[in-house]
């Protein structure tokens, strides 16, 4: 995969619009989901765990938890899960987190390249089938226990409306309304969401409902990291508008993570 961040690749084929085909028909051994992994490399990879993404007024937000895991050891309380697909789109990963982190590479060079070779951006729906094809790639190596399961979200240029899609392990596509959540922790997760989301949320409500649907999934799965106030570590949140992609500042999410344990230190909850 180191080839491909420097676009070093001929193009070759006449110029086709999707780097992934073009590497598919070339290179094929860069693919990350290319390589001949043994199988038991499911019990020692670290897999990263939950994400949650939400619409508000003007657009969608996308948060994902710090831990990776390996079998019961915390592997990583740094990992970042939720990247910039591009100006307009985001990407959270869950599942075996060496490949998905690839995926994500390719993803973000295949939208690149688009670009380039179209002269103009992939529409939402064009991004959300081609990361389903490469979801759909990596199914050999799913079916080994190497999963990746991610979440896309974004906004046409112009709109005010976020759409999020969901995956399954065959690729196939799923837009879902108003929001959803991914990872081992997603059930709880998702029960928050259903609670906390309401109609023409503003911004900064949103990274709150994030950030509080994150720590009710770390309160009950062993795999999903809270915020760690010693660490000063946050859920990695990024927010897409009609103005672009942008990550949610430290600032703002700790205010956030503060609001959340004030309020529930105040109502002294046990359970």
């Amino acid at each position: 995969m180191d080839a491909l961040p420097g676009r070093s690749l001929p193009l070759g084929g006449g110029g086709t619009p999707s780097f992934l085909d073009h590497v598919r028909a070339h290179h094929p051994q860069l693919l990350p989901f290319g390589a001949d992994i043994p199988a038991a490399a499911a019990q020692q990879a670290p897999h990263g765990t939950t994400i949650v993404a939400l619409t508000f007024a003007g657009g969608v937000l996308m948060a994902g938890d710090r831990r990776a895991t390996m079998g019961s050891l915390i592997a990583s309380r740094r990992i970042e899960k939720v990247f910039p697909a591009d100006r307009f789109s985001v990407v959270g990963i869950a599942g075996t987190a060496g490949i998905a982190i690839d995926m994500v590479r390719l993803f973000q060079v295949e939208l690149e390249h688009y670009e380039k070779i179209e002269g103009t951006l992939l529409s939402l729906e064009g991004k959300a089938n081609r990361l389903g094809a490469m979801v759909r790639a990596n199914l050999p190596l799913a079916m080994q226990g190497l999963s990746v399961v991610p979440l896309f979200a974004g906004i046409e240029p112009g709109s005010r409306t976020g759409r999020l899609f969901s995956y399954d392990v065959t690729g196939g596509r799923h837009e879902e309304c108003e929001h959803h959540s991914v990872g081992s922790g997603s059930v709880f997760a998702r029960g928050a969401l259903k609670k906390l989301w309401q109609p023409q949320l503003s911004a900064s409500e949103a990274v709150t409902v994030a950030v509080e649907a994150i720590i009710d999934a770390s309160d009950d799965d062993s795999a999903t990291g809270g915020p760690d106030l010693a660490r000063r570590l946050w859920p990695v949140t990024w927010r897409v508008t009609g103005d672009g992609a942008a990550r949610v500042g430290q600032d703002e999410l700790a205010a956030a993570v503060e609001t959340v344990l004030a309020r529930r230190m105040a109502e002294g909850r046990e359970a």
